[in-house]
């Protein structure tokens, strides 16, 4: 790199002084600058050299150099992939060596067990609240997963960075927080080592990196706030005449106007004001219908016919076609108090010098729900007042208070959600009539609210200096896709990531508005997600996704962790999340609600699992489990140091109300399939089957309570079991023939039982199965996996019991498989149910022999949703049609 100086001294000298003064002496990368604006000039042109190779890179977003250029602050943050990220890493690297000295890090640092405990954390803290996004996850919650997998000076990565909490997490790691130190204490785990860490955040959305490097930054709150005052001063002078205005109670401050749509009677053809139809503000009674004044005809706003004008777009400079709204209230401050004023002021607007997006918006799932209604460009979307002040507002964060560009634009782009013309106006809400816009759609309401822009800039730059005063650098923050985090292979030491949850939110669509300011948008061909209008569906979210998690596994660490955080309600996506995840070369280790209130594993490893935000736990297999698992001549050895690794991966012990709770992920079938998963995806041949498994497992590790532990581990769950208020088995919703095979064990290990003792407490258990989910019977589970007394009862298998009924069972299953196969060989063969307990064992057959066509036929056959909605099922499909 080069350390020229390619600009004049007298430069600097044109900046504010007290500014330059504040910033003194910068070093980067053993290079030193006068001051932090010389050294993002000499950064800036170095990523404009470097543009054409970057532009090669994934996930580089939509826009012209410049506007890429003038939205980065490198080398810290770039509006598109990072050259510089292994550069920092390796500057990282080294100074944990003096972190080491200093007695802050330890050298033989290691996590065996997973953070798998209840956080509970409030969304109102000043930073969380600052700007809003369609998700977000309060830092707070991140900094425990941080602390727990970390130490002072570790690196950490996020590729779905949203808005930035991972790297504020990371950065905040030096500051003690009481309630994190007696969460630690309280799961009894190590004291936090409390030290900054670095993290690397990246996102495909221009936007996400907007609100990120900001939330990232160190600022000076105090000038800044000096010029957020005289800017407010100075809108207020411009734009008087529109929001303030006199009324029967004097001079009146205008808080916001409301907008009513124009819908035509359906009989009579009159045109109907939908908000003087809908409330009566004198009764305060909400007509669910509108009633015609000319003719009494009663229709709802969603019958009666849409009215449409034409109007001259003074911004387009043509002629456009909408659908009808009047302005037809405002809402007023005179001296005190507030009040409703049906007369409305219409003053004369002046054509816009400056800028104001007019992208059009296209076709999008979202963005068609606006095209629907005239609004066609981004533009549009906002009313007459609101264009005018936003253009002249940006105007003067660009020119007259440019030295402060990226933090005024913050404040900016956190309003923008309150001024658009989506702004739901209820007045059956009283006070809080103003409900917002409608999330995560872009929808267009039947009354709307247009929001004073200079209150809505002073508000939200309270809450952002608020939130500035509690943040700090220390992120590198980029515009990438995960799928290409441009960072060297094993050099990150833990991965925190919230990925898109499939169908839920169609992130791009959202943020065109929002990008459209920034002049910069999401190239959304890597965008995860399950979107018609992109021509993506369940299997372009899942190939995504396996490549994001395959990047992760690539550059994270042999040994160390990665927590994702998920929530979807749909099962498929919930299992194909799974899927990526251990396709990509991870291990699961737990799976736990991020605000748990009830306790359990087991219920969240099925697709009851998705109704709320979970946290799954994984790591990458140490160097000697990778390195055992390549040599061919010890395979069977290679499973017992899986094993091993994989039981001190797992917690030791786990509360539900002072009681210890079953941990689902030690019970032996779940170890067996994490074994498989483990095996499949990487291509190796399965050594051994489920008897030999368990016989295996018996003889070389000890069983407590249904689980398996190693010796240390079992001492370690007896002590603090007895500290404990009782066992509590895991909680059982039966939805398939495997959980209903772990809920009779459960009530089996209570005490023997007859099958009627059984019966009232299984049709309790019992919700509803999957669609083509074969369930068997209560007589056949019991037949099939437990042993029955002479006084017909029945018991747990011992040892010897176990193997055998597992021998017998499978070739009873894999009968049936074979009875699947002659029915899908015949010309337009489809099974409509199948035991799905048959069909995963036909499959590992199938594997074992290498008859990957039969997996295939089958998998095409039997209703879709078994196949993706079951983790086992669909990573043997994946692997039989990469073989075919």
């Amino acid at each position: 790199m080069a350390s020229d100086k390619f600009f004049s001294d007298d430069y600097l000298d044109q900046l504010n002084p007290q500014k330059q003064k504040e910033q003194g002496p910068v070093t980067v990368f053993g290079l030193t600058f006068k001051n932090d604006e010389e050294r993002r000039q000499y950064f800036r042109e170095e990523l404009r050299r470097r543009m054409p190779e970057l532009r090669k890179i994934e996930g580089f977003p939509i826009g012209e150099d410049d506007d890429i250029i003038n939205l980065s602050d490198p080398p810290y943050y770039t509006a598109c992939p990072n050259p510089w990220l292994n550069d920092f890493i390796a500057q990282w690297e080294e100074e944990k060596k003096e972190l080491q000295r200093e007695g802050k890090r330890k050298a033989d640092f290691e996590v065996k067990e997973p953070y798998a405990y209840d956080i509970s954390q409030g969304k109102n803290s000043a930073i969380y609240n600052a700007h809003t996004y369609h998700t977000k996850v309060p830092h707070e919650v991140i900094m425990r997963y941080i602390l727990h997998y970390t130490q002072p000076g570790d690196i950490v990565l996020d590729g779905f960075a949203g808005t930035g909490m991972t790297g504020v997490a990371a950065s905040s790691c030096d500051k003690r927080t009481e309630e994190i130190i007696n969460d630690f204490e309280k799961n009894n785990l190590a004291r936090p080592k409390w030290g900054l860490r670095h993290s690397i955040c990246g996102d495909l959305s221009p936007l996400c990196f907007h609100i990120s490097s900001n939330y990232n930054l160190t600022a000076n709150t105090l000038t800044l706030g000096k010029v957020v005052e005289s800017l407010i001063t100075e809108l207020r002078s411009k734009f008087d005449d529109f929001y303030e205005i006199d009324s029967k109670w004097g001079k009146a401050h205008v808080n916001y106007f409301v907008w009513s749509k124009i819908v035509s009677c359906q009989n009579c053809g009159s045109e109907l004001n939908i908000h003087d139809l809908t409330f009566d503000y004198s009764t305060k009674t909400l007509y669910k219908s509108l009633k015609c004044p000319s003719c009494g005809s009663v229709q709802t706003h969603t019958s009666a016919t849409d009215v449409w004008e034409t109007e001259f777009d003074t911004v387009l400079n043509e002629s456009v076609r909408q659908q009808k709204y009047v302005c037809c209230l405002m809402n007023i401050t005179p001296n005190k108090g507030r009040y409703f004023s049906k007369t409305v002021p219409n003053p004369v607007l002046e054509k816009i010098d400056g800028f104001i997006p007019t992208h059009e918006l296209g076709q999008g799932y979202n963005i068609d729900q606006l095209v629907r209604t005239g609004c066609k460009h981004v533009h549009q979307i906002y009313a007459p007042r609101t264009q005018r002040v936003l253009s002249y507002l940006y105007e003067l964060i660009h020119d007259k208070y440019s030295l402060y560009e990226k933090e005024l634009m913050f404040i900016f782009t956190s309003m923008l959600p309150k001024l658009t013309r989506l702004n739901r106006y209820m007045p059956q809400h009283g006070s809080r009539a103003l409900v917002g816009p409608m999330a995560n759609v872009l929808y267009l309401p039947p009354q709307y609210v247009e929001n004073n822009p200079i209150d809505q800039f002073e508000y939200q730059a309270k809450k952002v200096l608020k939130a500035f005063s509690q943040t700090s650098k220390g992120s590198i923050i980029q515009v990438c896709s995960a799928t290409n985090s441009s960072v060297k292979e094993n050099s990150i030491d833990y991965i925190f990531t919230d990925p898109p949850f499939g169908a839920n939110i169609m992130y791009s669509e959202l943020n065109t508005i929002s990008e459209s300011w920034l002049k910069l948008f999401t190239n959304n061909k890597e965008e995860a997600i399950s979107n018609p209008a992109q021509n993506k569906g369940f299997p372009e979210y899942q190939d995504i996704m396996t490549r994001c998690f395959k990047e992760y596994y690539r550059v994270l660490k042999p040994g160390h962790w990665m927590t994702v955080e998920f929530s979807n309600t749909s099962a498929a996506f919930w299992n194909s999340l799974q899927y990526s995840i251990i396709n990509a070369g991870f291990v699961i280790s737990a799976i736990t609600d991020l605000d748990k209130k009830r306790g359990g594993l087991y219920a969240m490893i099925g697709p009851t699992a998705v109704k709320q935000d979970l946290a799954i736990s994984c790591y990458k297999p140490s160097s000697e489990v990778i390195q055992a698992f390549t040599d061919i001549t010890n395979t069977k050895d290679s499973v017992w140091n899986f094993i091993t690794e994989h039981l001190q991966h797992l917690p030791v012990h786990l509360e539900n109300g002072n009681a210890t709770t079953s941990i689902v992920e030690r019970n032996h079938k779940i170890l067996y399939d994490r074994l498989i998963s483990y095996y499949v995806q990487h291509g190796y041949s399965i050594p051994m089957d489920s008897q030999e498994f368990q016989r295996g497992l018996r003889e070389r590790f000890v069983e407590r309570d249904g689980m398996f532990f190693t010796a240390s581990q079992a001492a370690e769950y007896e002590q603090k079991k007895l500290k404990s208020l009782g066992f509590v088995p895991m909680g059982i919703m039966v939805s398939d023939e495997a959980n209903g095979i772990e809920w009779l064990k459960n009530e089996l290990r209570k005490k023997e039982q007859t099958r009627q003792d059984l019966y009232s407490e299984w049709t309790k258990a019992v919700v509803a199965v999957r669609k083509g989910d074969k369930m068997p019977e209560l007589d056949v589970l019991l037949e099939e996996n437990f042993i029955k007394n002479d006084n017909a009862t029945w018991r747990l298998p011992n040892v010897e019991d176990d193997v055998d009924l597992e021998k017998l069972r499978t070739k009873a299953l894999l009968k049936e498989f074979k009875l699947y196969l002659e029915v899908c060989r015949k010309p337009r063969g489809k099974l409509k149910d199948v035991r799905v307990e048959a069909v995963r064992a036909g499959f590992k057959q199938c594997y074992s022999d290498k008859n990957f066509a039969d997996i295939i036929l089958v998998g095409d056959r039997i209703p879709q949703n078994l196949l993706t909605e079951d983790e086992i099922l669909l990573q043997y499909y994946d692997i039989a049609s990469s073989k075919v």
